[in-house]
């Protein structure tokens, strides 16, 4: 059983930043009944839905329904978020049974102070409210080297916005009970056209996740943005068949022994944290 599977529900977002790789597929929304079809497909393959390759989840009109499905369903749903409409949609993703947030913090990359700081304060007024509920927050400031001085503005906002323990750990910062604040570095998106590092490379695609375009396309990971890597098409064929298949098969075994079969694995910056 793989331990999440990334389901996109929408290709669609609201923003365009400059860390995000992007897609060249034409704008599409899952429909209710190809996300129920999904539903059931996934059926003893995992536990844990994440709602997005590309595009921003909460633009999806049914996504609080999804999330309610799913649950129905006997899975747990996480959404990645630019935090954008949460001061629109907020209330109703809380009550929708949702067990994780992320909030992109750094997605916000343009506008001034005021909108920023205004910005900066609907997602700690939600991650409150959320966390309070029983929901896991975590605000991410995946952008070290990239923020251009935002990173401690940022920090001093939540600070003040959020009482709690703000104890360290290991991937950033333990506010307060469901709570969080994590670090990270920027990296490099897989691309045809990236740099090549080479075929030594380790990754979790097949072994620990992969992933559903909206379009149906299976693909190995969640940064396999244009669906290069094609399994197959979980609309229209078995599940089972396609991550059974050779191509699937042999991903997972080459990143075992730490060997990438496929040409875009090979140009993915963000795998060679697992490689070395």
């Amino acid at each position: 059983m793989f331990s999440k599977v990334y389901i996109e529900i929408t290709n669609i977002c609201n923003m365009s930043c400059s860390f995000c790789h992007g897609h060249k597929r034409p704008p599409r929304r899952m429909t209710r009944e190809e996300f129920s079809l999904i539903l059931n497909k996934l059926q003893g393959h995992t536990k844990y839905i994440y709602y997005h390759l590309m595009g921003e989840p909460l633009t999806h009109p049914c996504l609080t329904e999804f999330i309610k499905m799913a649950g129905e369903c006997g899975y747990k749903s996480i959404i990645t978020t630019n935090g954008t409409l949460l001061d629109k949609r907020g209330e109703s993703l809380i009550e929708s049974g949702i067990h994780k947030i992320n909030v992109s913090l750094h997605s916000f990359e343009s506008g001034s102070d005021e909108d920023y700081e205004r910005y900066v304060c609907n997602i700690t007024d939600f991650a409150k409210k959320a966390s309070d509920k029983g929901i896991i927050v975590v605000i991410r400031l995946w952008n070290k080297g990239f923020d251009e001085g935002r990173n401690a503005r940022s920090l001093e906002l939540i600070r003040n916005n959020i009482d709690g323990e703000w104890k360290e750990n290991t991937r950033g910062i333990r506010i307060r009970e469901k709570l969080f604040l994590e670090w990270g570095e920027r990296f490099e998106w897989p691309d045809r056209e990236a740099e090549f590092y080479g075929e030594k490379v380790s990754c979790y695609g097949m072994r620990d996740q992969f992933g559903i375009l909206c379009d149906g396309t299976v693909v190995p990971c969640c940064l396999d943005s244009d669906g290069v890597i094609n399994l197959g098409n979980v609309f229209y064929e078995d599940l089972t068949a396609i991550l059974n298949s050779k191509r699937a098969t042999d991903i997972k075994k080459g990143f075992e022994c730490r060997h990438a079969t496929e040409d875009l694995c090979k140009r993915c910056g963000y795998a060679q944290r697992f490689s070395k």
